[in-house]
C-alpha cells in the first residue's frame, strides 16, 4: 500500500523560500520585460541528462540551455559550504557568475568563473545587468 512512499529530507524554511520566491519573481520580471534572455529556473538540477544538484536559482540562456548564473540561499552556517559547492559547480559546469546569500546576516559573496570573489558590489549579477538585493523586495 505504502510500495510509492518517498521520504524528503527537506530543510527550507521559510525565510529561504520566501527569497527564493522574491528573485524568482524579479527576475522572471526582467525576462518578460525583455531585460535579459536568461530564464529564472528555481530548485532545478543543473544537470537534466543525470542525478545532479538542485541550486536554489538558476539563470538559463533561453536559446542554449546552457545555465550562466547560479544562486544559493544559505544562513550563516552554512555559508562556507554552500561557497565550496558554488565553486566546485561553476568548474564542473562552466558557469560564469555564482552567488551565495547569507540571510541571517543579509551579506551577497559573488564569484566570477575567471576572477574568483568580488570584493564590491557582492550582489551585482553581471549576467541580468541587476542588482540581486534590489529584488528582495
Amino acid at each position: 500500500m505504502n510500495d510509492n512512499l518517498v521520504i524528503m529530507g527537506v530543510n527550507a524554511p521559510r525565510i529561504h523560500q520566501a527569497i527564493i520566491t522574491k528573485l524568482i519573481y524579479g527576475l522572471t520580471n526582467l525576462y518578460l520585460n525583455g531585460q535579459t534572455h536568461l530564464f529564472p529556473y528555481p530548485e532545478t538540477m543543473i544537470d537534466e541528462s543525470q542525478t545532479s544538484p538542485a541550486l536554489d536559482v538558476m539563470l538559463v540562456d533561453a536559446k542554449t540551455d546552457l545555465t550562466k548564473t547560479m544562486i544559493e540561499i544559505t544562513h550563516t552556517q552554512g555559508v562556507k559550504k554552500d561557497i565550496q559547492k558554488m565553486l566546485g559547480l561553476m568548474r564542473d559546469y562552466d558557469v560564469a557568475e555564482g552567488f551565495v546569500y547569507d540571510y541571517k546576516l543579509g551579506i551577497w559573496y559573488r564569484f566570477d568563473l575567471t576572477q574568483g570573489a568580488a570584493t564590491e558590489n557582492s550582489s551585482y549579477c553581471q549576467s541580468v545587468g541587476a542588482d540581486l538585493k534590489d529584488l528582495l523586495f
